[in-house]
């Protein structure tokens, strides 16, 4: 896997943000820096926001207050170039049911511009071979969320935002996530995660979101 820009702090940026759902403040005054190789991982009680707070760093949604910058640069003003060096393995698979393991990655591949032999590297990290030319409506959810992770094997990105992303995994595919996840951040590259397990990740910082609740719903 190939390095990325040199940087420490002043990377990748939170700034004061305040973001709500619906008419419900989640949090206010958010704020990280994350240079490169570095891990965050979002933590907090279900409702906390750490899926909104996601959606926010991959510039799909706008905060109520604050920014989220790239190198200084507001993502927001530059949305096509943070999609680019971004990866983002959400709740669901984020591919079409009747196509295969092979034929979805294949596609993922092309539009990323990945070598020639990044589909079967991808399978084979996640031990899909056997799977491979299967549709993905009769896989299990484990199966399908490997599918899913694959696409961090097909081609080197700046940064990666993973939501919850060990749900249905067996202990062997969680090793074979954290072993890539390693590799990224070696690279350079940097990594959120948001979890309710442990992430065995050298390095690893954490941000709890319910810290940043207002004083109400944090008493609640």
């Amino acid at each position: 896997m190939s390095g990325f820009a040199a940087g420490t702090r002043g990377g990748f940026a939170a700034e004061d943000l305040t973001a709500l759902r619906g008419e419900r403040l989640l949090f206010r005054g958010l704020a990280f820096d994350l240079g490169a190789g570095e891990a965050l991982a979002l933590v907090g009680p279900n409702g906390s926001g750490k899926t909104t707070l996601l959606r926010l760093l991959s510039g799909l949604a706008r905060p109520l207050a604050g920014r989220v910058t790239w190198a200084g640069a507001d993502i927001q003003k530059e949305p096509e170039a943070h999609r680019a060096r971004l990866r983002w393995v959400g709740h669901l698979p984020g591919f079409k049911a009747a196509l295969t393991p092979a034929e979805s990655l294949a596609f993922e591949a092309r539009l990323l511009g990945a070598a020639p032999d990044a589909v079967a590297g991808a399978l084979a990290h996640f031990s899909l071979e056997p799977l491979a030319r299967l549709p993905l409506r009769v896989l299990s959810a484990g199966q399908k969320r490997r599918v899913a992770l694959a696409r961090l094997a097909l081609a080197p990105a700046a940064l990666w935002l993973l939501d919850e992303p060990v749900t249905s995994l067996d202990a062997a595919s969680e090793a074979r996530l954290w072993s890539l996840a390693e590799g990224h951040l070696a690279a350079g590259g940097r990594l959120v995660v948001a979890t309710h397990a442990a992430v065995p990740l050298s390095g690893l910082r954490r941000l709890d979101l319910g810290a940043h609740a207002p004083a109400a719903e944090a008493s609640a």
